[in-house]
C-alpha cells in the first residue's frame, strides 16, 4: 500500500459559502500567503446560487444582487486576492492538529494545515427527522432542492404544493414558486405567528397563498407521487389539502457531521463545534463561523462574520491571542435554545462582540447574566424563536477568576 503525501498550506477553509469565502479574502489581505479553500460541490459560492432572487450583497459590494451573481462576485474576489479553490473536492476527516484527510476524482489526498477554518453552513431539517407520517410519494422536498430544481435544472418539480414553515428561506420559496408560475395551495406554520419578521410575512397573502397558524403537517398521501397531504388545524381538527407536492423549509441544522466524527466538542444545543470568542474550536488548530455555528443568518451576517474570524484567526498565527486551554465555560438556561460562543478565554484582544442567543418559543421577560451565580446584568426583552437576540461582550462586568457565566431568561 503506497502512503499519501502530505501536502502543507497555511490555512484550509472548508466550505465555498459566503463565511468561507469572505474569511479566505481576508487572510489574504491579512498577509497569510497559502490559504486554501475545498469545496465538495461542483462549484462554489454556497447556497446563494441556488437564490435567483435579491436582496444580496448591498453591504458588501454597495449593490442589490441575485444570489448567483453575489455568489460568482464573492468567487471571484477570492481568486483576484490568491486564494485556491478546488471544488469536487470532500473532506472525509479532521485529525488533530490541523490534519485532514480528502477524497477527489483524483483520489485519495492530506493536508497539514497551520490552522482549519470550518464554514460548511447549515441545512434545512429533511422529512425523516420531522416525523412526517403517511406514504412516501415523490414531490416532498425542501427549499434548497426547489431552487436546484428551478435555477440549476430548469425543471418545475410540482404545480400545487404546500408549503410548510414561515422562515425567511419559505417567503424565498414562495417568490421562487411565483417567478416558475407554481401556485402554493397554502402555507403552514406550527407556531401562533409567522417566524419572519412582519412586513416580510405578508407577503404569501399579498400573493393570494392562505396562511394557517397552528397548524401541523401529520401525514402525506400519494400513490406514485404527493397527492394530498393532512394537516392538523389550531382547532384541533383534521384538514386534507389536495396537493401535488409538499415543501419543507426552514428548521435549520448545522452540517457538522465532520465535527461529530472528530475530537472536537460539539455543542448540544446548538448542534455545532463550540467555539470561544475567537472562533477557535476545542482544538485550537480548528475555527469555526458562519451558519454551521448557529443556524440560521443571512449570508450578509455570515459574510461578515468570516472576516471577522479571519483577522481573529490572522492573529491567532502571530501569537496575539491568549492560550486557548483556561476558558470559562458560558451555560443556558430558561427558554434559551442556544448561546454562542460557549466559552471565554482569558483576557485579550476583542473578539465576537456578542453573545448570540436563540429561544425556543415566544418569551418576554428579564434576559439575565450570572457570574458564578451573582447576577453582573439584567435587561428586559422580548424575543421571538429564530430572531437574533444579542448581548454585548464588552457590557458584561466580568469579575475575576470567575469560573462561568450564567444566561437565563426569567420570562413572565
Amino acid at each position: 500500500m503506497t502512503s499519501v503525501e502530505i501536502e502543507h498550506v497555511d490555512v484550509v477553509i472548508i466550505g465555498a459559502g459566503p463565511a468561507g469565502l469572505s474569511a479566505a479574502i481576508e487572510l489574504r489581505r491579512q498577509g497569510v500567503e497559502r490559504v486554501l479553500v475545498i469545496e465538495r460541490e461542483p462549484e462554489s459560492g454556497g447556497i446563494p446560487r441556488h437564490c435567483s432572487h435579491p436582496p444580496f450583497g448591498f453591504w458588501e459590494y454597495g449593490r442589490i444582487l441575485s444570489g448567483p451573481a453575489y455568489a460568482r462576485r464573492n468567487v471571484q474576489e477570492a481568486q483576484r486576492a490568491g486564494v485556491e479553490i478546488r471544488v469536487r473536492h470532500t473532506v472525509t476527516r479532521l485529525r488533530t492538529a490541523g490534519r485532514l484527510d480528502l477524497v477527489s476524482p483524483a483520489g485519495m489526498a492530506q493536508i497539514q494545515a497551520r490552522r482549519v477554518l470550518i464554514a460548511t453552513g447549515a441545512r434545512e431539517m429533511p422529512r425523516s427527522a420531522r416525523l412526517v407520517g403517511g406514504d412516501r410519494p415523490v414531490g416532498v422536498i425542501n427549499t434548497g432542492a426547489l431552487q436546484s430544481y428551478l435555477y440549476l435544472e430548469h425543471l418545475k418539480p410540482f404545480e400545487r404544493p404546500l408549503i410548510v414553515g414561515t422562515e425567511l428561506v419559505s417567503l424565498s420559496s414562495v417568490l421562487s414558486c411565483r417567478r416558475a408560475g407554481i401556485r402554493p395551495v397554502a402555507m403552514i406554520e406550527r407556531n401562533a405567528r409567522a417566524t419572519a419578521r412582519w412586513p416580510l410575512s405578508l407577503f404569501p397573502r399579498l400573493w393570494g397563498v392562505p396562511m394557517h397558524f397552528g397548524a401541523e403537517l401529520l401525514e402525506v398521501h400519494g400513490t406514485g407521487r404527493v397527492e394530498a397531504a393532512s394537516v392538523r388545524m389550531a382547532d384541533g381538527s383534521i384538514q386534507r389539502f389536495d396537493c401535488d407536492g409538499v415543501l419543507l423549509t426552514g428548521r435549520f441544522v448545522p452540517e457538522s457531521s465532520l465535527a461529530r466524527v472528530s475530537d472536537l466538542r460539539v455543542d448540544p444545543l446548538s448542534g455545532g463545534p463550540t467555539i470561544d470568542q475567537y472562533g477557535r474550536c476545542s482544538d485550537p488548530a480548528y475555527f469555526a463561523a458562519g451558519n454551521l455555528l448557529r443556524p440560521i443568518e443571512t449570508a450578509g451576517w455570515s459574510y461578515r462574520e468570516g472576516r471577522k474570524i479571519a483577522r481573529l484567526l490572522a492573529r491567532d498565527l502571530r501569537g496575539e491571542l491568549p492560550a486557548s486551554g483556561l476558558s470559562m465555560e458560558i451555560r443556558c438556561k430558561g427558554g434559551l435554545k442556544l448561546c454562542v460562543p460557549q466559552r471565554l478565554a482569558p483576557s485579550g484582544p476583542q473578539g465576537l462582540e456578542h453573545l448570540q442567543l436563540r429561544v425556543n418559543e415566544a418569551t418576554s421577560g428579564r434576559l439575565v447574566v450570572r457570574a458564578d451565580d451573582q447576577e453582573i446584568w439584567s435587561r428586559a426583552q422580548s424575543c421571538l424563536p429564530e430572531r437574533r437576540l444579542l448581548i454585548p461582550l464588552a457590557g458584561l462586568p466580568i469579575p475575576a477568576g470567575t469560573q462561568h457565566l450564567e444566561v437565563d431568561f426569567v420570562g413572565h
